[in-house]
């Protein structure tokens, strides 16, 4: 008797889900296993919020515009498929960021969020802290731990116990709201910066544990005389690497189904172990594993008949909506206004602005000689109402925070907006809990997994981390429970 294939349907064509079908196919072909994955993305374009477009004269970005090499799994699949020699750095001769604050651009010294700046004496003459502030921060070496680790810590409480309000709202609050878009005092640190919490907890100290982390970590080993920044990209912008992975699925014989919306997911009825995949073209895709790599709340529509307990856990994780706003001047016209990577905007300046990236010169080659590309963040948890406004409006409205931020008066040649409706997963108090809890009913029902952004990590190392995860827990999940169940195959002769 010959084994069928085992069935998987992965639901969402992000990088989660196509992470979780290549980790999937690359298990089953180390293990010679028979697998037969099928992907589903609704939008008619693979690779979620992963979306670059080139035009004649730029590469924009849409989505995230590159990934933290300090979390290895995007440089890791990069290499893995090809892409080594497409990878590129950060533009070093501009290797500057600064946040507005008190009405003008303050540079925050590098290394900020490990707790190690390159320059102090950027912090003391840039004027974001008082010499209050900066005493107070300082003295977060000397300052007592928290007694109790039960509870879960705001990200804003911890931040500002540790360091002092000051440094909290000037300098880590807008770093963190470029990341998550989100409120601070609301975002969980276990859930969002857990190794902060770790070195309070063994040292004492933030500042103690991460200068003794780092002191005693190993060179990080360099690929063929490769140099690695802290963000990197790819020559042709994120979606070569959606390209690539799309490529090798097909090659590896994933069915990929674009522009087809699941509808509902049928549980298996009582002795079959099959599920049934419903989609919008009258298909009925029959599966012995199921993986949602969907935002959570849709995650939660198709949980709702199989698992309504998970369902309500995962429709608590709320979003925030935000959009990029990209914009091309000619060189002339912003002359030297703009210097470093970019700016962020902290809280309390209540600007609808975010952050802005000078992407011609964060990046090479993303604008024609003689152009200068802007790459304007808006919106987030509690600023959202500014996305209610028409595309005009909005660009009318990042024109202006750039004319009074820093000078620029001239009017784009180009423009392009891109709009993440309920786009970013906000991790909030008690967010760890709650995907416990999401873990231990999903044992209830094997050979249905989640996984996505907004679960354990909203970056792209994040994303394929857990994807890879999931991909390899199926087939040894298969392989205990499923072994000796009889797959129904014809028997030769």
């Amino acid at each position: 008797m010959t084994k069928a294939p085992y069935q998987v349907v992965i639901v969402g064509g992000g990088i989660s889900g196509l992470a979780t079908s290549y980790a999937l196919m690359e298990e089953a072909e180390n293990k010679q296993m028979a697998v037969q994955c099928t992907v589903v993305e609704r939008e008619p374009r693979w690779g979620g919020k992963i979306l670059t477009h080139i035009t004649d004269n730029y590469l924009i970005e849409g989505g995230p515009d590159s990934f933290l090499t300090s979390k290895p799994w995007a440089l890791e699949l990069c290499r893995t498929l090809g892409l080594h020699d497409q990878l590129i750095s950060t533009n070093s001769q501009h290797n500057q960021t600064f946040s507005f604050c008190r009405g003008a651009l303050r540079e925050l010294p590098q290394g900020l969020l490990a707790f190690r700046p390159k320059r102090v004496d950027t912090l003391v003459s840039s004027g974001l802290l008082s010499w209050g502030g900066m005493l107070r921060m300082a003295a977060e070496r000397f300052w007592p731990r928290r007694n109790s680790w039960q509870a879960d810590e705001s990200l804003g409480e911890f931040f500002r116990r540790r360091f002092g309000t000051e440094a909290f709202e000037n300098l880590i609050e807008p770093l963190v709201a470029g990341i998550y878009a989100g409120d601070a005092d609301e975002l969980s640190i276990e859930s969002t910066f857990p190794r902060f919490r770790e070195l309070e907890r063994e040292y004492g100290s933030v500042i103690k544990g991460m200068r003794k982390a780092l002191a005693s970590a190993p060179s990080a080993p360099r690929s063929s005389g490769e140099a690695t920044t802290m963000f990197m990209s790819l020559r042709g912008g994120l979606g070569e690497l959606i390209r690539t992975l799309v490529e090798a699925l097909r090659k590896r014989g994933v069915r990929l189904m674009a522009g087809v919306e699941c509808l509902e997911i049928q549980p298996p009825t009582p002795g079959s172990g099959v599920f049934h995949v419903m989609l919008d073209n009258g298909n009925r895709l029959p599966a012995d594993a199921v993986v949602l790599a969907t935002p959570a709340y849709q995650t939660a529509r198709f949980l709702r008949a199989v698992q309504p307990e998970t369902a309500s856990l995962l429709d608590g994780i709320p979003y925030a909506s935000t959009a990029t706003i990209s914009m091309a001047y000619p060189a002339e016209s912003i002359g030297s206004q703009i210097r470093g990577f970019g700016f962020v905007v902290p809280r309390k300046e209540q600007r609808p602005l975010l952050a802005a990236t000078w992407t011609s010169l964060k990046w090479p080659d993303r604008s024609r000689a003689g152009e200068t590309l802007i790459r304007c963040y808006i919106g987030g948890r509690g600023r959202e109402t500014v996305l209610e406004q028409d595309d005009a409006a909005l660009v009318k409205c990042v024109r202006g925070e750039l004319t009074s931020m820093v000078g620029i008066t001239a009017a784009p040649t180009y423009t392009e907006i891109h709009r993440w409706k309920q786009g970013m997963p906000q991790y909030v108090l008690g967010h760890r809990d709650r995907l416990a809890k999401v873990q231990e009913q999903l044992v209830h029902s094997p050979g249905l997994y989640v996984t996505g952004a907004g679960m354990y990590g909203i970056g792209i190392p994040d994303c394929i981390r857990e994807g890879t995860k999931v991909g390899k827990q199926l087939l040894q999940d298969y392989t205990a429970l499923y072994s000796t169940r009889d797959s129904g195959s014809t028997v030769s002769g």
